[in-house]
């Protein structure tokens, strides 16, 4: 677990070269593109998957049909799709490409045989899963006490984290999502989201170039974490 300068708990222990080169073989690799769903709620969970490129999100459906985010994006190097798999549980969420995306795709009883033979893999999955856990608890203390603008500024603070480059201009965040995507993300409307980035625009911690969210000062930026 380590801390960035911002202040944001990077928790999720990171799979080895050799531990992924494992699962590959042990798998099958498929391309999704953006806006696939590469699971859905109500399906059996039998399979586990290894994101080599691309992005993920994990989110349900309202009453009314919108999608709601749960849980944290999911980045390259990461598994998703552990916990109900292992429990043989169904679905209850649904996994959708944010971008073109490549995964490994691995079934259940590979995976434990996988466990089986290399017991370190095994704590370390433990170890994720008690991650991701704290994860959700945070979130829901977000959602709770923190108001829009803080959500808002957390969230692209981790994407920064997570899917940034480095420019000359800032931290690129080099995923082009709609301002309903992020609204989805955060528990708030499109309007609302749409408004706050041309707050933090007006007030120089971003800029905006076409879909791209450039964090200009992240120092200022982390002002909102109230």
């Amino acid at each position: 677990m380590s801390i960035s300068e911002n202040g944001i708990v990077k928790a999720s222990p990171d799979l080895t070269d050799v531990e992924k080169m494992m699962i590959r073989d042990a798998g099958t690799t498929l391309h999704y593109s953006k806006g696939h769903n590469i699971f859905s709620a109500g399906e059996i969970s039998d399979r586990i998957y290894l994101i080599e490129n691309g992005y993920v999100k994990i989110y349900r459906l309202s009453t009314d049909g919108k999608r709601v985010t749960v849980g944290s994006m999911r980045s390259p190097g990461e598994l998703m799709g552990l916990a109900e798999t292992l429990l043989g549980l169904e679905r209850a969420c649904f996994a959708g490409a944010i971008s073109n995306a490549s995964l490994v795709v691995l079934h259940i009883n590979k995976f434990e045989e996988l466990l089986a033979k290399q017991p370190i893999l095994g704590i370390k999955i433990s170890k994720l899963l008690a991650a991701r856990m704290r994860d959700a608890e945070g979130l829901i203390h977000e959602m709770v006490a923190w108001q829009t603008p803080g959500r808002l500024a957390l969230m692209l603070l981790k994407m920064g984290e997570r899917a940034g480059k480095e420019t000359k201009g800032g931290i690129q965040i080099n995923l082009p999502l709609t301002h309903e995507e992020i609204a989805s993300m955060i528990g708030a409307s499109r309007q609302t989201v749409t408004s706050l980035l041309n707050t933090f625009k007006k007030e120089k911690s971003i800029m905006l170039e076409n879909r791209n969210i450039v964090i200009t000062d992240p120092d200022k930026l982390s002002t909102w974490l109230t």
